[in-house]
């Protein structure tokens, strides 16, 4: 989708490169924008309570850092802030991206056959206004068997270990081996399109 010139600008703050895609499917012009904090230092027990922390901590890092440009200027078009986060849910306990292979290796062993969940977080705030929305969505997520030697190439690639719970369903080497996904794929990948349209015009 061609992007098309909007009365705003977005911030997408999320070095991830699903979420830029998705973003860009949306057809948005956007600049991008990381916030430098621990996510580790953030525990809670509820997934949902979580990824909507993550996304506010990252938020306000962000807005941190920007404070002293233009978006603060009085006649400036509104600037929104667009941060996320995912998690993996699974047998309720929450995954994030994997620390080693070997942890990556196991986490796709265990989804052989059987299921998990995706918990994500959408925030968006008017940088403008300062009016902040954020909503969280689930996904269930149906494996079928995986071959061991599928999660091996997968592991070997690496490119597992920088997604929360080492899952990628898009990906064509797993793909093949999911039976049903109870939600949507783009929510999966970190940007649910229709929650995130949805928070954009409730902050305008």
């Amino acid at each position: 989708m061609a992007a098309k010139t909007r009365p705003f600008k977005i911030i997408l703050g999320s070095s991830s490169k699903s979420r830029k895609d998705i973003l860009t499917e949306m057809g948005y012009d956007f600049t991008i924008m990381t916030a430098d904090i621990d996510e580790k230092e953030i525990r809670m027990e509820k997934p949902e309570d979580l990824v909507m922390a993550l996304a506010e901590a990252k938020a306000n890092g962000i807005i941190t850092r920007i404070q002293t440009t233009d978006c603060s200027e009085k006649n400036a078009e509104p600037a929104l802030l667009i941060t996320a986060d995912t998690v993996v849910v699974y047998e309720g306990v929450i995954r994030e991206k994997p620390s080693s292979k070997e942890e990556a290796r196991q986490f796709i062993k265990g989804y052989s056959g059987g299921r998990a969940a995706t918990v994500g977080s959408v925030l968006v705030t008017n940088l403008t206004t300062g009016t902040r929305r954020g909503e969280w969505d689930r996904v269930e997520i149906y494996f079928r068997e995986i071959p061991d030697e599928v999660i091996e190439k997968l592991v070997d690639e690496g490119v597992v270990l920088y997604v929360a719970g080492g899952i990628i369903i898009e990906h064509p080497l797993i793909l093949p081996f999911i039976e049903k996904v109870e939600g949507t794929t783009d929510s999966v990948m970190g940007l649910p399109k229709t929650l995130t349209e949805k928070l954009i015009h409730e902050v305008l």
